[in-house]
């Protein structure tokens, strides 16, 4: 029975239970503080490990942490799969990104233009050589590129491993909410709880609203394309997710707002967008519609590391819509820096510190 842990973490998100598993793979005694387990922004989650098609102009700094991360997750699924005898859908097909008219592909040629700039590893593609990768693509597709290296893992799985990886390392689950930071006993705190680490803290993290859909192939058969797209289609952007349990994810809204509801202006533009490059899927089942809440931050970054004036309290929050692919660089640098007490270099632009008030880089 765990009495008072070495680390309390709050929040059992992927975030959360990747921190639990590897400080208590560590040998520390570690609890977690959460009373609807996986039930955040993963639940919503599409999975995309997206470090090139997710490199987006000014976030440098941000593009170098989700590529370092891109690179753990092979050794990270492996293990994971190991520890917990169960599989998280992570696949390396690829990622297209692609336009479906002429505005389209100029929209999409900018960003690939940028990231090529940066060493990223897209290459821009003619149509018939989208279409000989996936035929199922509709003729009007004007153009696109390949991120091989983008890939996929499926949230829901991912979440359920990291539990049972967590509790079989011996890590403790408390299904309690936690209202303030005073309720929890421990030498060491990790916030990890998402948009609710705006309360907890007072960091600037606030709800960015997603809405996406899910699909079923015909027959529950596997889907007709295998590569993750990321396309434009007449102004609207759009990914399209295939599973191997025939689900395919259709996502995703960004919008400045704090309710969860399902939108049927939403489910419009997404469907027609999402059909409008795949014909196929207007055959698919529509077997859910959910929305979920990203943890935003004015600089769209994450918030890693110690909270001011607050000893024994770490963060691990703000990953707005990159909270899949960073979970085992997040993991692996919160760990480490309770086991060391040295922050490695790469938490240097992350830290908490920057939105301290009077600092050059604040939200005010």
């Amino acid at each position: 029975m765990l009495t008072r842990p070495d680390v309390a973490i709050v929040g059992a998100g992927p975030v959360g239970l990747a921190i639990a598993w590897r400080c208590a793979s560590r040998g520390l005694r570690v609890a977690v503080h959460d009373p609807a387990p996986g039930s955040g922004a993963s639940q919503v989650a599409a999975g995309m490990l997206s470090p090139v098609a997710e490199a987006y102009f000014g976030e440098h700094e941000l593009t170098g942490l989700l590529a370092e991360s891109a690179a753990r997750w092979p050794g990270f699924a492996a293990e994971l799969v190991e520890a917990a005898g169960a599989d998280v859908g992570y696949r390396t097909d690829g990622t297209l990104v692609v336009g479906l008219t002429a505005d389209d592909l100029a929209e999409a040629r900018r960003l690939w233009s940028y990231q090529q700039g940066l060493g990223l590893p897209i290459t821009p593609l003619r149509p018939s050589e989208l279409r000989d990768r996936e035929p199922a693509l509709a003729p009007r597709v004007r153009g696109g590129a390949v991120a091989p290296g983008d890939h996929q893992v499926d949230p829901r799985r991912l979440v359920a491993a990291l539990r049972t990886a967590a509790e079989g390392a011996g890590a403790v689950l408390r299904r309690h909410p936690v209202g303030a930071l005073s309720e929890v006993d421990a030498p060491v705190t990790v916030v990890a709880a998402g948009c609710g680490a705006a309360a907890l803290t007072g960091l600037p993290v606030r709800p960015v609203k997603g809405q996406v859909l899910r699909l079923r192939a015909p027959g529950r058969g596997a889907p007709g394309f295998r590569h993750v797209i990321r396309g434009y289609a007449d102004g609207e952007s759009v990914y399209l997710v295939p599973r191997d349990s025939g689900e395919v994810v259709v996502g995703a809204t960004v919008e400045e707002r704090a309710d969860t509801e399902v939108t049927a202006g939403a489910v419009l533009r997404l469907l027609r967008a999402a059909v409008d490059l795949l014909p196929e899927l207007a055959e698919y089942d529509l077997v859910e519609a959910s929305a979920g809440l990203r943890p935003g931050t004015p600089d769209n970054a994450p918030i890693i590391g110690p909270l001011p004036r607050r000893p024994g309290v770490l963060v691990a929050t703000g990953h707005h819509r990159h909270g899949i692919v960073l979970t085992p660089v997040t993991a692996d640098l919160v760990t480490g820096l309770i086991v060391t007490g040295e922050p490695d270099p790469l938490l240097a632009p992350f830290t908490p510190e920057r939105f301290e008030i009077g600092k050059e880089r604040t939200w005010n």
